[in-house]
C-alpha cells in the first residue's frame, strides 16, 4: 500500500511532536504529490437545501472542490499549481490548525488553552482573510469562539477530524482511527461546527499529523471532502522565538503558497509575534493574502 505520510520539518522535533494536543498537532512537510493532489478540476459543491432560484436568479456557487482522484479517492490539494492562468499570482493562504484532541477534557478543565483568541484579534486587525482547520472537540469546548470565527467573512472554517487521531499509522504516537470510522469522525466534526453556529464553513479536511494512505483516501470519499495540505511549514509548533519561525515561512513562500501554522496557544504560543513580521513583509512583497477556497478557485 501506499503511503503517503508527511516528514517533519527540521524545526520540529520528534518529541514535541508527540507532546503537541496531547500528542502531535499537523506539522509534517510535504515530499510530494499524492496519487489524486492538485491537478483535478474545480468542481462546484452541492448547496444545501433552499428555495428553488427563479428563471432570473442562477445559484451562488460554493466554495471550490477538486475532482475525485484515481479510483473515486479523496483528492488533496496543497498549493495553487505552478502552471496555468493564475500560476504567478501573489497570493499566499494562512492556514491555522486549531487542535484539541477527544481525551483532552480534563486538561482544559485544568486551565490548559487551547484556542489562541489573541490571535484572531491580531488576524481580524490585520485584515487577513485565512481559513482555519479545527477539530470538532475545539468547536465544543470553545463554542462562541467557534461561532465567532464561523460568522465572519475574514475566516473560513474547515475540518481537522472530531477527535485529531491518526488516519493512518504510524504517526507520531497518536491513536488511530480505523477506517470505518474514519468518515464517521469527520462528519461528527462538520456536526459540532453546525451546533455551535458556525456558518462559514468549507468541505475541506486537513489530516492530524498531515498522516494519510490510500486506505484513508478512500474512506473519506463518500465524505465529498477535498483534503488539504501545505507546501510551507511555518514551525510554531512549541517554537520560543517568533523570528526563526517568521522566517522559515517568509523563504518558504512563493506565489500560490499553503501555510500551515496552529491557532493553539499552550502549543504554539509565538505565532501571533511571527505574523506581526510575516504579514507586513509579504505585504510589501506584493503579496496576498487569500482563504484557501480563493486559493483553489484560482
Amino acid at each position: 500500500m501506499t503511503t503517503h505520510a508527511r516528514k517533519v520539518s527540521p524545526l520540529i522535533t520528534l518529541t514535541a511532536l508527540a507532546v503537541l494536543g496531547g500528542v502531535v498537532a499537523g506539522c509534517g512537510s510535504p515530499d510530494g504529490h499524492p496519487t489524486g493532489t492538485s491537478g483535478g478540476a474545480a468542481s462546484p459543491v452541492p448547496r444545501s437545501p433552499g428555495p428553488e432560484p427563479t428563471a432570473t436568479q442562477s445559484p451562488a456557487p460554493g466554495p471550490p472542490t477538486l475532482a475525485a482522484g484515481p479510483a473515486g479517492r479523496t483528492p488533496v490539494f496543497e498549493r495553487r499549481p505552478k502552471t496555468g492562468p493564475h500560476a504567478g499570482e501573489k497570493v499566499v493562504a494562512l492556514t491555522f490548525d486549531a487542535d484539541m484532541t477527544a481525551d483532552q477534557g480534563e486538561r482544559a478543565a485544568g486551565g490548559e488553552r487551547f484556542d489562541n483568541p489573541q490571535l484572531i484579534s491580531l488576524l481580524r486587525g490585520l485584515k487577513v482573510e485565512s481559513t482555519l482547520f479545527m477539530t470538532g472537540r475545539w468547536a465544543e469546548e470553545y463554542p462562541e469562539e467557534a461561532r465567532s470565527i464561523g460568522t465572519d467573512p475574514m475566516f473560513e472554517i474547515a475540518n481537522h477530524s472530531y477527535s485529531h487521531y491518526a488516519f493512518s499509522s504510524p504517526c507520531y504516537g497518536l491513536p488511530v482511527v480505523e477506517g470505518p470510522q474514519m468518515r464517521e469522525d469527520v462528519e461528527r466534526a462538520f456536526e459540532a461546527f453546525r451546533a455551535a453556529g458556525a456558518r462559514n464553513v468549507v468541505p475541506y479536511f486537513r489530516f492530524p499529523g498531515g498522516c494519510y494512505d490510500d486506505e484513508a483516501l478512500r474512506a473519506l470519499a463518500p465524505a465529498k471532502v477535498t483534503a488539504v495540505q501545505w507546501d510551507v511549514v511555518s514551525g510554531d509548533a512549541f517554537a520560543t522565538d517568533a523570528d526563526a519561525v517568521a522566517d522559515q515561512v517568509l523563504e518558504g513562500v512563493r506565489p500560490g503558497s499553503l501555510v500551515v501554522m496552529h491557532c493553539t496557544r499552550s502549543a504554539a504560543p509565538v505565532t501571533a509575534d511571527a505574523l506581526r513580521r510575516i504579514v507586513p513583509e509579504l505585504r510589501e512583497r506584493g503579496y496576498r493574502f487569500v482563504k484557501v477556497s480563493e486559493l483553489m478557485r484560482g
